[in-house]
Parts: C-alpha cells; sequence; structure tokens
C-alpha cells in the first residue's frame, strides 16, 4: 500500500496546530540507518487510508522527496471526539531485521461446524489479533483461521492453527492461548433468562397486597403456639 509525505521544517505545539488547520498531519518517520524525519500528510487521504486494515498492518511504501521508502505505522493518535488524525508514526523497515507486529485474525466457517450446525453451540472469538514476529517479505495482513471443523466443548488453541511460513506468535505470558471458546445453551441459561424476566415483570398491587397479609397472619400463628417464658 502505497502514501506520499512531505518532509516539514517546523515542530512544536505551535507549528503542529497551525498545520493541522491547513488539513495536513504532522508526522515523524525513525529508525533504520537514517535520522528521524519530520513529515506531514494530506488528513482527507490519511483518513481514508487508516480506515483499511492493510494500513495497519503490512509493509508501506511511502514516497518522500521523490524517493520510495517501506515504512510500518508505529503509532496514531487521535482527537478525543473529533474524526481528527492529530500525528502519526511510522519505523523504517530494514529488510534483514525481524519485526514485533499485531496482525488481525479473519475467522470463516463457524456456520458449517458441527458445534454451530448440529449441536447448538455459542461461538466466542477469544482473540482477534496476534502479536507475531517475522522479517518484513513475510508478513502478512491478516491471518486466516478455519472453523468448519468445531466442535462442542473442544475450544481452539493457537496450537490448533498453522501459522504463515516464517512467522513466529510472540508469547505474553501464554504460550498457547485460547483463539476461540465453544459453549452450550444450557438449561441453567434458559433458567437464568426465565428468572430475570420474571424479575422484570411488573407486580399486581392486589397480589402483593394478599401475600403480605398471608405472611403477616402465619407469622402471628406461629407467635401464639410457642410457650409462655416462665418468670
Amino acid at each position: 500500500m502505497k502514501f506520499v509525505a512531505f518532509e516539514r521544517a517546523k515542530q512544536g505545539t505551535g507549528a503542529s496546530r497551525r498545520l493541522r488547520i491547513t488539513g495536513r498531519t504532522p508526522g515523524i518517520v525513525y529508525g533504520g540507518t537514517g535520522e528521524p524525519t519530520l513529515v506531514e500528510l494530506d488528513h482527507n487521504a490519511l483518513f481514508h487510508a487508516i480506515k483499511k486494515e492493510a494500513f495497519h498492518a503490512s509493509v508501506l511504501e511511502m514516497e518522500l522527496g521523490g524517493k520510495t521508502e517501506k515504512v510500518l505505522l508505529r503509532d496514531l493518535q487521535m482527537h478525543p471526539f473529533k474524526q481528527l488524525i492529530l500525528h502519526i508514526d511510522f519505523q523504517r523497515v530494514d529488510a534483514r531485521t525481524r519485526l514485533t507486529m499485531k496482525v488481525p485474525l479473519h475467522y470463516s466457517g463457524e456456520e458449517e461446524s458441527p458445534a454451530v450446525k448440529t449441536e447448538n453451540c455459542l461461538v466466542n472469538h477469544v482473540m482477534t489479533e496476534l502479536s507475531i514476529s517475522c522479517l518484513p517479505k513475510d508478513l502478512p495482513e491478516f491471518i486466516a483461521v478455519d472453523l468448519s471443523g468445531l466442535k462442542k466443548g473442544a475450544p481452539l488453541h493457537l496450537k490448533d492453527i498453522t501459522l504463515p511460513k516464517g512467522v513466529k506468535f510472540v508469547a505474553k505470558g501464554q504460550e498457547n492461548p485460547v483463539l476461540v471458546s465453544v459453549s452450550s445453551v444450557s438449561e441453567e441459561a434458559e433458567a437464568d433468562a426465565a428468572a430475570a424476566a420474571a424479575a422484570a415483570a411488573p407486580v399486581d398491587p392486589k397480589a402483593a397486597k394478599a401475600a403480605a397479609a398471608k405472611e403477616a397472619k402465619a407469622g402471628a400463628k406461629a407467635d401464639a403456639a410457642k410457650p409462655a417464658a416462665k418468670k
């Protein structure tokens, strides 16, 4: 995926604010053998680009000053409530250096799996992306995961799938995390739903008053039946 950037001479809060007013987004390119470079990008073009998954999880081609560099998106700062990109960071890519990136998982086939089709199970995507390590040439835009073989009571773990060639999972406390869980719709869950529905139903004032009177009458009879205390 390609995009165009322009060098900028000024930096600082005031300069960045003035840049945004003109429809540009300030940024920086760092890493590799070169020095950090201050850049600016057309905000509208950039705003459309960040909506594409490939812009976040693939090696990008940045045209700058008539030359093309391979970079990765490393940070994106958005305005708290406006549709405005405040700042963007890119990292230069070295073809011989391994990258650590988060790559999205694309699930498919769950509707055809025995768990859903014949066993009436609920499928939950526990993880939607993976942290991986690989060389730039091996970086996938996404990792496809086929769920057509899911069965009741058998969650899908990382070791149940095959990662693309040259790609390794970066473990962060979990060597074999659960990617997808499978659970059945139990009678207990249905009972809980019925109880919740009953609790939410409107109360009949007459029925509630009659129930309270009956409870009070039963309490009075119990008190009368108790033996008198000795003096």
